[in-house]
């Protein structure tokens, strides 16, 4: 069976969701493949940058998530050897930093659109080229002829792979992030916490009154290679590696439930991928993750997403409704939508390529630094850079994506 759509977005995470309301706000409509049966919302939380809150602005859900998650004031880094902080950063003045349940906005972004947006359950196995549309099939038998082909399909794009990208890289780490209810209220003031030494990197930061995020980011070593598949040693090896913080931090992973932690390998994308790859090519492009997947240690990858969202509408109602310079309107009309669109996620890729290189890059070198345990490394990241670090947090997210429509 073949069906005819305009716009196809393959992944109903935050890059092909943002993307789809976006076209939805400017009349487009769009159709979303998610391989799985229901929304993908397990991750608990993670923060949204300056940037993201100006593409949520944007897309018009940013005061909807701004009245569930309180808003942080200041961004502590601190030794988990020494326990003294290393640098403190107001993050007032124009910055907005929130720390963000990701079910909560997953389901703001899906409740956006209009009933029957998203099809579950559609996995695609085969991508084809058919005159100027392209052939996806999935699964079940079905075959989707598309004019656009977007793939915010995460790091194990399928569309990533079409245009000629290879599977992100590890960078030697793994990550292993938590949630912790305090039904009483946690008692945090709204600051993020950041901890460093002895080889690992983790923080903690409180998502609203009585919701609490923690990530820990460490180097496996043959000694710890299967704790993923059992949360309780998980957990005590996490308990093992805090390091000299306060009783109230440790007291925060200790009453994690065992059912409330993830572990994942980090993945990245090599920066000289990006700057060669085709992000676009013809009417197929990518976005989010399948993009540019990026170690979390400067917090954009879902701002990053939120960013790709934005931008890709924006390129792509232009296309579609706007006229091309220097072609003759006359001229076959599919022909010329197709010259349009081609142009519109090249206009994409340009705008992204540089960008995505620039956080890639950084996101890698600052966990580099951050996660070291050798002496001269340790020493100048707790004595002499801990503050240009943790400002690269907040410069990495000076950034306007601009609105779904060129002012």
């Amino acid at each position: 069976m073949e069906v005819v759509e305009d716009i196809v977005i393959v992944g109903a995470g935050i890059a092909g969701l943002t993307t789809s309301v976006g076209l939805h706000r400017l009349g487009i409509r769009s159709l979303v493949l998610e391989s799985a049966d229901t929304l993908r919302t397990y991750g608990y939380a993670f923060a949204l940058w300056t940037n993201a809150w100006k593409a949520l602005d944007a897309i018009g859900v940013g005061e909807t998530l701004r009245e569930k998650h309180n808003r942080l004031s200041r961004l502590v880094s601190t030794s988990a050897i020494s326990g003294l902080p290393t640098a403190e950063l107001s993050l007032e003045g124009g910055h907005e930093v929130r720390r963000i349940n990701r079910k909560v906005l997953i389901e703001t972004l899906s409740n956006e659109l209009p009933e029957g947006t998203i099809r579950y359950s559609s996995k695609v196995v085969h991508i084809q080229d058919s005159g100027f549309f392209k052939l996806i099939h999935l699964s079940d038998g079905t075959i989707l002829k598309t004019k656009v082909l977007i793939g915010c399909d995460g790091v194990n794009s399928v569309v990533a792979r079409f245009l000629g990208f290879s599977k992100p890289s590890f960078p030697g780490r793994a990550s292993i992030r938590g949630y912790v209810d305090c039904k009483d209220g946690h008692g945090f003031e709204p600051k993020f916490l950041q901890f460093f030494g002895n080889g690992v990197r983790y923080g903690v930061t409180p998502c609203d009154d009585h919701g609490v995020y923690w990530f820990f980011t460490y180097i496996p070593s043959l000694q710890d290679t299967d704790i993923e598949k059992d949360p309780a040693k998980m957990k005590q090896f996490v308990l093992s590696k805090l390091g000299n913080v306060s009783s109230k931090i440790k007291a925060i992973f200790a009453k994690t439930d065992l059912n409330n932690m993830i572990w994942s390998q980090l993945k990245f994308r090599h920066p000289w991928e990006l700057l060669w790859g085709n992000i676009s090519k013809d009417v197929v492009c990518i976005a989010g993750d399948a993009l540019h997947p990026m170690t979390p240690d400067i917090g954009q990858g879902g701002c990053s997403a939120l960013e790709d969202g934005v931008i890709l509408a924006r390129v792509l109602a232009e296309a579609l409704t706007g006229k091309l310079s220097g072609v003759i309107q006359d001229e076959n009309a599919e022909e010329v939508e197709h010259m349009r669109i081609t142009s519109g996620l090249k206009k994409f890729a340009k705008e992204r390529r540089w960008r995505s290189i620039k956080l890639v890059s950084v996101a890698y070198i600052v966990g580099f630094i951050q996660q070291s345990d050798g002496i001269v490394i340790s020493f100048l990241r707790d004595k002499v850079v801990a503050r240009f670090l943790a400002g690269l947090l907040l410069k990495m997210s000076v950034f306007d994506c601009g609105g779904l429509i060129h002012s």
